[in-house]
């Protein structure tokens, strides 16, 4: 997982990942200031290294002179190992209220080159958007520029977030389209998907997987990744009942083709508690891999390059193994044929599995008995303090929660009691399910039948005990087993950073 370092906590903001030659391009923004846009690179698209930076503001006076915001990085169709940077641009003499995307030119992804000249920068024209800080929201929507390449029939479509000039204020969000028709020309064209619900759907991706087209795009208003489907590329786009990517917290999602597979990248926006005040730090947890279903709906599978950190492996198969946290007398261990079974007919119960875990990989078959309650628990302590994976089988719903005493408590305030993240997956009446937890640093991962259902990052947790809970129930484990991940670097620089954790200088100094 990829964070930003410094004394005033500067912040990762949104991404462009390119893989190249063995090698992952990440291309990002720097919160606040929107000044430059960074470039690290990584083998494994988890481990970043920082190198030169790919572009700064503009000289006083050009049209990028105020802010940087979000890029695309693609190679250039028309210039054979070239590559072309699209990226927002905002000027100081407009107070950033106009959007324009521009072009960096690079022959090797270290060293880019504006085209402040011929056609660009682009401006969005009329009649089909807000081309003005008269209309709409006074100030123009016109950023996040993804070009799209077939190269079976040429067809180069560049996307952007923008407006229609009609409806409701805030309901005129839509994917803008425009034509490359010659080398840097572009025409532009009525979008290419408008919802008519949303203020904007920023971050646009379009790409082509399993003989179908899918727009992705990231929403504000709730805060999560949402995508549509078409079976042309012009359209029209559809839903599924489900269009949500990846749950609440993630955001700003792009695509990155690398070795066959279809990779997403996005942030994820975690709320800190720093020097009195809630800060929103954002950070780049690891890469997932796009599928699709049976029905066509987009998947994530966990990223297999955890495969290559794994130390260790534990297998879990009889009672001996596992010890009770909570003595409830209502509750049994029992060694069956079919797998490990664990039950609690009243109250609740964690079984917790041998050592003390920081960094794992937990996977097994799970069988549900009854019509109770069951999940897990992660990084826990002797006093139940730690991480509760709560799964609702049979409606499909699982969510985790940091639970546990309060460090300062006050009259009632005896414990925190905090919902990081929920998500829906597809439920059933019967089993058995196969599920997986990746826990790397701060990021926390619940795979279920080889889907990624939850993705967050959260340090509320660093280590302790794992294992099952059930409550009225009985749950039957087969196949289980505890791999020990390294630990998780998050920078390699000349000392390679292994925690995105913030804490204060002076409380990095009194902790050593």
């Amino acid at each position: 997982m990829y964070a930003s370092h410094g004394f005033l906590r500067s912040d990762i903001g949104d991404v462009d990942v390119v893989y190249h030659d063995g090698l992952y391009h990440l291309f990002h923004l720097v919160l606040p200031n929107h000044d430059f846009i960074a470039h690290a690179v990584s083998s494994d698209g988890m481990s970043w290294r920082r190198v030169k930076n790919a572009l700064f503001v503009g000289e006083p006076g050009e049209w990028d002179d105020d802010m940087l915001w979000t890029m695309h990085v693609t190679l250039d169709p028309d210039r054979p190992g070239e590559w072309r940077m699209f990226y927002t641009g905002l000027a100081r003499s407009e107070y950033g209220r106009v959007q324009r995307v521009g072009l960096a030119r690079s022959k090797d992804l270290y060293h880019w080159e504006r085209c402040n000249h011929g056609h660009y920068p682009l401006s969005i024209p009329a009649p089909h958007y807000e081309s003005s800080v008269d209309e709409g929201r006074k100030w123009v929507s016109f950023r996040d520029p993804f070009f799209y390449h077939d190269t079976e029939t040429d067809d180069r479509l560049l996307l952007s977030t923008a407006r229609i000039k009609d409806g409701p204020i805030i309901r005129r969000g839509c994917v803008g389209l425009a034509r490359e028709v010659s080398p840097d020309n572009f025409v532009f064209e009525p979008p290419l998907y408008r919802p008519g619900l949303y203020d904007d759907v920023e971050v646009p991706n379009l790409f082509k997987l399993d003989g179908r087209f899918y727009l992705m795009g990231s929403i504000r208003e709730d805060t999560k990744i949402h995508y549509w489907y078409a079976d042309s590329l012009e359209g029209p786009y559809h839903n599924f009942f489900d269009n949500v990517v990846l749950p609440t917290g993630n955001y700003a999602g792009r695509i990155c083709r690398a070795n066959g597979r279809l990779l997403l990248f996005n942030f994820f926006s975690k709320t800190e508690h720093v020097y009195g005040r809630d800060v929103v730090k954002k950070l780049l947890p690891p890469p997932k891999e796009l599928v699709t279903d049976k029905a066509g709906r987009l998947k994530l599978k966990s990223n297999r390059d955890f495969d290559h950190l794994v130390t260790g492996r534990e297998i879990v198969t009889a009672t001996y193994q596992v010890k009770v946290l909570y003595d409830n007398p209502h509750a049994s261990a029992v060694d069956r044929p079919d797998g490990l079974h664990l039950s609690c007919q009243s109250g609740y119960e964690a079984f917790i599995l041998p050592g003390r875990h920081e960094d794992f990989r937990l996977r097994s078959m799970l069988m549900l008995e009854g019509l109770g309650k069951t999940g897990l628990v992660l990084r826990m302590n002797d006093e139940g303090d730690g991480y509760y994976l709560s799964l609702d089988l049979v409606n499909g719903i699982a969510q985790i929660r940091a639970w546990g005493a309060n460090p300062t408590p006050e009259f009632e305030h005896a414990f925190r009691y905090e919902p990081l993240q929920e998500a829906q997956f597809r439920g059933s009446d019967h089993g058995p399910w196969q599920i997986e937890v990746v826990a790397h640093g701060m990021y926390l991962e619940f795979s279920i039948d080889g889907i990624v259902v939850l993705s967050l990052v959260d340090d509320s947790f660093s280590d302790g005990g794992i294992g099952f809970y059930t409550e009225s129930a009985a749950v039957c484990l087969k196949d289980l087993h505890v791999e020990t991940l390294t630990r998780p670097v998050s920078e390699n620089a000349g000392e390679p950073v292994y925690t995105a954790t913030q804490r204060s200088p002076d409380a990095e100094v009194e902790g050593r």
